[in-house]
């Protein structure tokens, strides 16, 4: 590998450009984490998001407050409008079908939890049974 294909050479390989930018960048960031950790910490993760433009983090920003940050959680597509009737109805009844089947699913699983722990109790106490059958019958376990 010669000088000029190092990926530092030309700054066509890196990001930031040549490698005494990136070396002063690197510095910067450790005495802003020195005398403003904020700031260079919100720097380091607007870079590690691959410097998103200021625009994109302001529409992001907007959508999850009106969104009441709702695409963290479940069905958050249920929350927006489309402005269609015969839509909104169809998603509507979708909704309803996923959450009786969801309601379904919890109450097969709460039964068989409860099915799981009757089959520890029985086994548990039939161990239990045997031991004291034979402690009583004289043998010690």
């Amino acid at each position: 590998m010669s000088y000029s294909s190092a990926p530092w050479s030309s700054g066509r390989g890196c990001r930031n450009g040549p490698f005494p930018r990136r070396s002063l960048e690197i510095g910067a960031i450790v005495i802003g984490f020195i005398y403003a950790w904020p700031l260079a910490a919100a720097y380091v993760v607007w870079k590690l998001m691959g410097y998103p433009a200021l625009n994109e983090m302001k529409s992001f920003a907007e959508r999850s407050f009106r969104n009441g940050f709702s695409g963290f959680s479940g069905f958050s597509a249920a929350r927006h409008d489309s402005g269609n009737w015969a839509f909104e109805e169809y998603r509507r009844k979708e909704i309803e079908r996923l959450e009786e089947e969801r309601r379904r699913l919890e109450e097969e699983s709460r039964a068989f939890t409860e099915f799981v722990d009757e089959l520890k109790r029985a086994r548990d106490r039939e161990q239990f049974d045997a031991f004291m059958a034979r402690r009583r019958a004289g043998s010690n376990y």
